[in-house]
């Protein structure tokens, strides 16, 4: 048997952009998007500051939480669509479930 088999420890760590999650990165790099095309220095600098703020809101909000956190979060509070609905879980508006 040969001992130098290599284990993979980290399978189901979160996408990561740089040192964050993917999930923190994205209304940073939304914001500096959507500053950007305004075309405009100043709405440029507001809009990666409210991306900034809200990227240090969700790092918040999901310190210490399961690290699908967001994901959860988001299926619960935004109304289902085709594209995003799930079929092997009840809709997000059952809250109760009996059996």
């Amino acid at each position: 048997m040969d001992d130098t088999t290599y284990i993979p420890r980290r399978l189901d760590d979160p996408w990561k952009l740089g040192f964050w999650d993917v999930d923190i990165a994205a209304p940073v790099l939304f914001g500096a998007l959507i500053g950007y095309l305004s075309g405009n220095k100043w709405a440029f600098a507001l809009c990666l500051a409210f991306g900034l703020l809200l990227a240090r809101w969700i790092a918040h909000s999901k310190q210490d939480k399961h690290p699908a956190f967001a994901l959860h979060w988001l299926y619960w509070h935004l109304p289902a669509m085709p594209l995003t609905a799930l079929h092997a879980t009840p809709p997000s508006y059952r809250r109760r479930l009996v059996g």
